[in-house]
């Protein structure tokens, strides 16, 4: 294969590259996102510089991705923290974990997403929306909201603006030699969103102490919020907010 080749390539390996080039459209991607208070001693602990804290409540959120462009079908939990960077209101991703290769991989290397593989899954069961995620075998949150309470006209305002906020994460590569080789704060916004419903809702939530799964570090001091939403969106490249080496 010639440079020119290999430098076209979106991804390795070169004989079936684990994700194509982006952006990335998502149909029918499904969220149960549960808010709570938490230690805000902990929240300061998670933050990386320059990013600092905003208030006391993070959210848990489960995400079911049945039709993702380039990536298939696969669920995924995340660790959310609200912030501020350069006086901007934003949301830190601090741990997700997800259930396939391609996403983890694409997620980890493009946009810097914490992910790590674990079995997340959402779902209907009688008149309740579950959220529940395992890792190394063991439950390591569980989550509950009613099922469709607070109709779309009621929620839709406040989840558009939620989806609109820019993504922060933490993306670390290191070099051959073990240092980092990028280490940096990257921003990312969804385009082309498109609310298909949306819910709010009373939720529980519960975490448990797993030692590679540190999701309750941030400890549940109450439930805040449930909401609940069924959208497509676009999840295009990112930008850099803040470069650790330069």
């Amino acid at each position: 294969m010639k440079k020119s080749e290999v430098l076209q390539l979106p991804s390795m390996p070169l004989q079936s590259p684990t994700f194509p080039r982006g952006p990335f459209r998502f149909f029918k991607r499904q969220y149960l996102i549960i808010g709570y208070r938490t230690d805000p001693d902990a929240i300061r602990e998670a933050l990386p510089e320059p990013l600092e804290p905003e208030g006391d409540e993070v959210s848990l959120q489960w995400l079911d991705l049945p039709d993702g462009e380039g990536f298939g079908a696969y669920s995924a939990a995340a660790q959310v923290i609200p912030c501020r960077f350069q006086g901007k209101s934003c949301n830190f991703i601090t741990q997700m974990y997800v259930d396939n290769t391609s996403p983890l991989a694409g997620g980890r290397e493009i946009w810097g997403y914490p992910m790590k593989h674990g079995l997340a899954k959402l779902d209907t069961a009688s008149d309740t929306l579950t959220g529940t995620l395992r890792y190394a075998g063991v439950t390591t949150a569980t989550g509950t909201m009613t099922y469709k309470h607070t109709a779309l006209a009621e929620a839709v305002d406040r989840e558009s603006a939620l989806l609109g906020k820019t993504q922060v994460t933490l993306k670390i590569i290191p070099g051959v030699d073990g240092r980092p080789e990028i280490a940096q704060l990257i921003g990312i916004r969804f385009t082309d969103v498109q609310i298909i419903g949306a819910w709010t809702g009373q939720a529980r939530l519960e975490l448990h102490p797993s030692v590679n799964c540190t999701l309750a570090d941030l400890p549940v001091r109450g439930v805040t919020s449930g909401l609940h939403m069924v959208t497509h969106m676009t999840l295009p490249y990112g930008e850099l907010l803040h470069d650790y080496l330069a």
